[in-house]
């Protein structure tokens, strides 16, 4: 099964022991195999939205940085409750802040 992990903007700066842990962990999950790709996410956003015929986009940002999304990682599990032990382990690397897990669908 994949998923979809997305994490909030934090409001504290990274530090060097977090940069650490957090390269300890993905290359952890990548010789696993469980990791399928992870990255961060820059600030400027555009929205392409539709109403009928019309297209509209839209230059952001559109929330506040707190609520922005500021990183992914695609992961192939065996179950929700194994994505979920990731992000628990995600967290507490981090420190506060949220998380969002979503399945991937896959044909």
């Amino acid at each position: 099964m994949r998923y979809l992990m997305t994490t909030n903007a934090g409001s504290s700066t990274p530090d060097e022991k977090l940069f650490a842990e957090m390269g300890r962990f993905i290359e952890e999950l990548t010789a696993s195999g469980v990791l399928l790709a992870t990255g961060g996410l820059g600030p400027a956003t555009i929205r392409v939205s539709s109403s009928g015929d019309e297209i509209t986009v839209t230059d952001g940002p559109f929330a506040e940085a707190k609520e922005a999304v500021a990183g992914f990682a695609l992961v192939e599990v065996r179950s929700q409750e194994e994505a979920v032990e990731l992000a628990r382990r995600f967290r507490r690397i981090v420190g506060d802040g949220e998380s969002r897990i979503q399945e991937v669908f896959t044909s």
